[in-house]
């Protein structure tokens, strides 16, 4: 076989250039990024390059965050909004639209979780859950894709959950909108996909958060998790951020309408 040219040489090199990791000069919006999983893939972003606007509701804990990333030499802006308010939604992007940020990367990561048996769950505790774990997630992919999709291009993060596909009890309204995310992902790409869009799930099993301390210092919940997943521990946040970053790069440019799980093993054995 003949050796490649050196013009062929230079042109392998560039197809891989451009199916690369790097996100430079992209701009990531991140929501329920002021910590938890979402600061790390924020976190993780920028440190590939991109921009990041991170996002909650307690401006204080958030301009934190924002101070400890901009020490790691990370460049970011703050914007404080409720996911779960349209209004507020689209007050939020239009402020980055009038300060010529456009957001090519989108994590919708804002979550919440309830745990009570299903009999004794008011109206107002489930639509607590499913607004902010899911339709959260259409508002602010919605006003981003009507952006994203003038320009042709764009990445959406959806973060699911392994129970996006399994259920446990006293936690029906979170599994109820992880299953949505994973769907509600699978309709993006339906939808988006011909404009240039990637949009994706990850699928966290069981992490070391906040949200699950609980869970973590229950010793009979630790074994259980332990003895259920493969790999025989607990997930740490930094463990997903390989995954975010594949999604958000030019990597997976023919990936779409998929979830990945990041679980250690558990979605694969019963």
């Amino acid at each position: 076989m003949a050796a490649a040219s050196p013009e062929q040489q230079v042109s392998r090199e560039n197809d891989l250039q451009s199916y690369s990791f790097d996100l430079t000069g992209r701009t990531a919006l991140v929501t329920g990024s002021s910590r938890g999983l979402g600061y790390a893939i924020a976190r993780a972003l920028g440190h590939a390059g991109a921009t990041l606007v991170i996002n909650g509701t307690n401006t204080a804990r958030l301009e934190e965050s924002a101070a400890s990333l901009r020490a790691d030499g990370l460049s970011v802006r703050t914007a404080a909004f409720d996911v779960t308010n349209e209004e507020s939604v689209v007050g939020a992007f239009a402020t980055l639209d009038a300060e010529g940020l456009e957001v090519d990367i989108l994590v919708n990561n804002a979550g919440i979780q309830l745990r009570k048996p299903m009999v004794e769950l008011s109206l107002d505790e489930w639509r607590s859950v499913i607004d902010t774990n899911l339709t959260s997630a259409f508002i602010v992919g919605r006003e981003a894709a009507k952006r994203m999709i003038p320009r042709g291009r764009g990445k959406v993060i959806n973060i699911g959950s392994l129970m996006s596909g399994l259920a446990r009890p006293t936690i029906a309204p979170y599994t109820a909108a992880k299953g949505g995310i994973k769907m509600l992902t699978q309709a993006m790409t339906a939808e988006w996909a011909e404009h240039g869009i990637q949009a994706n799930a990850i699928g966290p099993g069981y992490m070391l958060t906040d949200m699950n301390r609980a869970l973590t210092s229950n010793p009979q919940f630790d074994a259980w998790v332990k003895a259920r997943t493969p790999s025989r521990r607990w997930g740490k946040p930094e463990e997903l951020v390989g995954t975010a970053i594949f999604l958000a790069s030019s990597a997976s440019d023919y990936v779409n309408g998929q979830i990945i799980y990041v679980d250690g093993g558990m979605s694969a054995v019963i």
